[in-house]
């Protein structure tokens, strides 16, 4: 017997979380969409965000279904807990105190490395293979979506006593249906804002965007921070 509200609730944690992860700007994807719909137009760029969101769908199932098994075990689920909230507060610091979108990490200069041998070998001519197949050169994303599904399979909801999303098919259908829908959501709105402005957002639009996802994700490892606690002080761990 389906649990609805639980599926429910399954499906909009991956909806709300693919809308604040999509939407951190300097991603090779987003890039992308702002240079090439502001001379391409609208069709162009979304076509580009519906390849890029295949991809990350195929990405984050992997993920989830990674931690089927494991999450099982009340130990690993406990490290993954306290893993998950360091992997936040530390991306969200990044993104908070980053004062330049121009300073690419060691491990976005290894995926554009790895993008461009993709596309030298596939070349990508479509506007849907070019976000595709970047997204697939982006190891980033994949390591992204393993430590947020351990996250969202590890965690209590925060006005019930289960994870945002249980160990259950139907409930991780749920939320991979609601990550495709929430990254489609934030590309449609990127590719209509960029082909009616005509032209690029500004180096402090995108650090200014870049700041208010840092500041949500470390929201969101303090929550992680202080439910761990909780279950430490009440032996629960």
């Amino acid at each position: 017997m389906w649990d609805v509200s639980a599926i429910l609730i399954a499906g909009l944690a991956g909806y709300f979380t693919a809308l604040l992860f999509s939407s951190i700007p300097v991603g090779p994807i987003n890039l992308t969409i702002i240079n090439e719909g502001a001379q391409r137009g609208f069709k162009w760029a979304i076509l580009i965000g519906l390849g890029a969101s295949v991809m990350e769908l195929i990405y984050c199932s992997l993920a989830f279904t990674g931690w089927s098994s494991l999450l099982d075990s009340r130990t690993v689920k406990a490290v993954m807990e306290v893993f998950s909230f360091a992997f936040l507060i530390f991306l969200g610091g990044k993104f908070l105190y980053t004062r330049s979108i121009n300073a690419p990490t060691p491990l976005e200069i290894a995926s554009k490395k790895l993008e461009r041998r993709l596309e030298e070998k596939m070349h990508p001519h479509s506007a849907f293979m070019t976000g595709f197949v970047r997204v697939m050169g982006n190891f980033g994303i994949l390591l992204t979506w393993v430590v947020l599904a351990a996250y969202l399979m590890s965690h209590d909801a925060y006005f019930r006593s289960e994870d945002w999303v249980g160990n259950h098919l139907a409930d991780k259908v749920a939320c991979i249906a609601g990550v495709w829908l929430g990254t489609n959501t934030w590309f449609m709105v990127l590719s209509f804002s960029v082909s009616r402005g005509h032209g690029k957002f500004s180096d402090k639009t995108l650090l200014r965007m870049q700041h208010i996802s840092g500041f949500c994700l470390l929201l969101a490892g303090l929550y992680g921070g202080a439910h761990v606690a909780w279950q430490l002080g009440h032996h629960r761990l």
